[in-house]
């Protein structure tokens, strides 16, 4: 079994630092980045119970299952790489003289 995302982008991303002066944004980019990993973590869900049942002899049939596990391989590297360059592009402004 692997870790889920969220425990990958706790170890990543820092908390965000709370500022008193605004409110709490809807729909926001916290939001968007939550909803994504949702989206990933659901997709390794999905293929880590596709192989389960295969595994067992469900009638999960095999094609099924390594389609299943590529989708959430693929998906979560691509939310690596989006988050690399999220990261990246966030140490770009932190050097940036004012």
């Amino acid at each position: 079994m692997s870790l889920p995302i969220s425990a990958v982008t706790q170890v990543v991303l820092p908390a965000p630092a709370a500022t008193p002066s605004r409110p709490a944004e809807r729909g926001g980019f916290g939001e968007l980045l939550e909803k994504a990993i949702g989206r990933v973590e659901g997709t390794r869900q999905a293929a880590d119970a596709g192989i389960e049942r295969l595994l067992s002899g469900e009638g999960e049939e095999v094609h099924g299952a390594i389609l299943a596990a590529q989708k959430a391989e693929l998906s979560f590297e691509l939310f690596l790489q989006v988050r690399n360059k999220v990261v990246q592009a966030y140490q770009e402004i932190m050097r940036m003289q004012m």
